[in-house]
C-alpha cells in the first residue's frame, strides 16, 4: 500500500482545513507541537501568506517539497530563499480580490458617513432630534489608490461608479483607465481619501510613513486592506490624536491581533479584524485552489497557481 503524503498545517486559523485534507493526506498541526517524530514524512507546508516562513522549522524537513500558500498574499514567504532550497511555492491569486475592494469601499463609507459612529450614538441614546450630523458626500472626492493591481484595479471602478475622481501610484507604469502620479506624496497631497492596496514585501515596509500621513492632511482619510506593515501606524496613531490626519479606516494592523488597548483614545478610526477578503465565496475558491495544488505537485503535474515572480 502506497504510504499517504503527510501535510504539516502551521496556523491555527487554518485548522478548518484539516476536514478537507484528511481523506487525502497525513495532517499534522503545528500548533499541537512540532512534529519532531513526523519529520521525515511531512512533504508540503500549508501557511497562511501574512505570517513569517519559519525558515529553522523547514531546514528540520528533509524531504519538504511543496510551500502551499492558503492567501493570495505570500508577502511572509521568502520565495527566493525557497527557490534556492528547491522548494516551488503556490497562493491563491484572483480569488478574493472583489471582496476586499467591497471591503474597502464599505470602510470608506462607514467612515465618511460615520455609520458606526451613528450606530452607537443611537445605541447609547444619543440621538436628538435637535442636532444631526452632517457628512461629506462622496461624490467628487479624490481619491488616490497606492498599488494599481488586482484590488487597486476593483476599488478604482467602484469609485468611478460612485463619481469620485480617482489617480493612483505604484513603482511602475503600467496601461490603465486612471492617471498615475509622479510620487506617492502627490498622490497623497491630491487625495482626499487614499486606499491602501498594493503588495508588501520588505522593500515597501512603512511605505506610509509620516511623510506621507503629513502630506494627506488633517481632512484626509486613510484606507488600509493591503497589508499593516505598509503602514507607519505609531505615526498614524499620533497624527490621529493630534488631529494632523482627518481619519482611519483599516482592515489590517502591525501585529495582529492588534490590541485594543492601542485604539483606546484614537478618535476618528473605523477599524475592522482583517476581514476584507474573507467571504465563503473567496475562502471556499482559495480551498479549492489549494487542494488543486498538492493534488498536482503529488501526481508530478505542473502546478495550479505557482508564484509566478
Amino acid at each position: 500500500m502506497t504510504q499517504r503524503p503527510a501535510v504539516l498545517i502551521m496556523q491555527r486559523h487554518l485548522a478548518p482545513l484539516s476536514a478537507f485534507l484528511e481523506g487525502a493526506y497525513d495532517v499534522y498541526r503545528f500548533w499541537e507541537g512540532p512534529p519532531i517524530e513526523a519529520a521525515h514524512d511531512i512533504r508540503a507546508l500549508i501557511v497562511a501568506g501574512e505570517f513569517e516562513l519559519d525558515k529553522s522549522l523547514i531546514e528540520r524537513l528533509p524531504n519538504l517539497s511543496l510551500i502551499a500558500c492558503f492567501t493570495a498574499g505570500y508577502d511572509g514567504i521568502d520565495v527566493e530563499w525557497c527557490r534556492a532550497r528547491g522548494l516551488p511555492v503556490t497562493h491563491a491569486p484572483g480569488v478574493n480580490h472583489e471582496d476586499v475592494a467591497d471591503h474597502a469601499i464599505g470602510l470608506i463609507l462607514a467612515a465618511r458617513r460615520q455609520i458606526a459612529e451613528g450606530d452607537r450614538t443611537l445605541r447609547a441614546g444619543g440621538w436628538s432630534l435637535s442636532t444631526r450630523s452632517i457628512t461629506t458626500s462622496l461624490s467628487g472626492q479624490r481619491l488616490g489608490i497606492v498599488g494599481l493591481g488586482h484590488i487597486g484595479e476593483a476599488v478604482a471602478r467602484r469609485a468611478d461608479v460612485m463619481r469620485m475622481n480617482v489617480r493612483w501610484w505604484g513603482p511602475r507604469e503600467k496601461d490603465a483607465s486612471w492617471p498615475r502620479t509622479d510620487t506617492l506624496i502627490d498622490l497623497a497631497q491630491g487625495s482626499d481619501i487614499l486606499v491602501v492596496a498594493c503588495r508588501a514585501d520588505e522593500n515597501n515596509r512603512g511605505l506610509i510613513s509620516a511623510e506621507v500621513i503629513e502630506a494627506l492632511g488633517p481632512s484626509g482619510l486613510l484606507v488600509n486592506v493591503a497589508r499593516g506593515q505598509l503602514v507607519d501606524e505609531d505615526a498614524v496613531i499620533a497624527a490621529l490624536k493630534d488631529g494632523r490626519l482627518g481619519g482611519a479606516a483599516l482592515d489590517v494592523f502591525a501585529q495582529e491581533p492588534t490590541e485594543a488597548a492601542r485604539w483606546v483614545g484614537v478618535p476618528n478610526t473605523v477599524l475592522t479584524p482583517h476581514t476584507g477578503g474573507a467571504t465563503t465565496e473567496a475562502v471556499q475558491g482559495m480551498l479549492m485552489l489549494l487542494l488543486q495544488n498538492l493534488s498536482a505537485h503529488f501526481a508530478d503535474e505542473p502546478l495550479k497557481t505557482p508564484v509566478a515572480d
